[in-house]
């Protein structure tokens, strides 16, 4: 059961990478005005992060013996770039919150926690820099 209940974390860690991927690109679509070049290449940035993230989780599930997964959540979208940077900070923080949970279902295996702090390390990084950037 904990090795079924680590999978199919992984597999909602997959699908909150692969959201990111579409959410980020998205952003960098959407983002307007002034600050446009600015934030535009920041999520484009994200967006290849997070396909990153997911190829390694991919390969990771796949190392395993599971099946990893190719569907995605919904995404959220805006042409506010306050707005945007919100959703992304909602965004890294649940993944930081995703990849603490994987760790805690793989605390016997101390390879798999390295590997999946590693990660955590990026994701903490994502939170710590949308929240700066949020501050006025």
């Amino acid at each position: 059961m904990e090795n079924q209940d680590l999978m199919e974390q992984l597999n909602a860690i997959l699908r909150h990478e692969w959201t990111g991927v579409a959410q980020y690109a998205q952003a960098s679509f959407m983002v307007q005005g002034v600050w446009r070049q600015v934030y535009a290449e920041k999520f484009e940035e994200d967006e290849q992060e997070a396909f990153g993230h997911a190829e390694l989780i991919g390969e990771k599930i796949a190392a395993l013996g599971a099946i990893p997964t190719t569907t995605r959540n919904e995404i959220s979208q805006s042409t506010d770039v306050h707005e945007i940077l919100q959703f992304s900070l909602k965004f890294e923080s649940k993944a930081v919150e995703m990849y603490l949970r994987a760790i805690e279902l793989a605390a016997n295996d101390r390879p798999l926690v390295v590997f999946l702090e590693d990660i955590l390390r990026d994701e903490q990084e994502g939170v710590d820099e949308y929240t700066k950037l949020l501050r006025e």
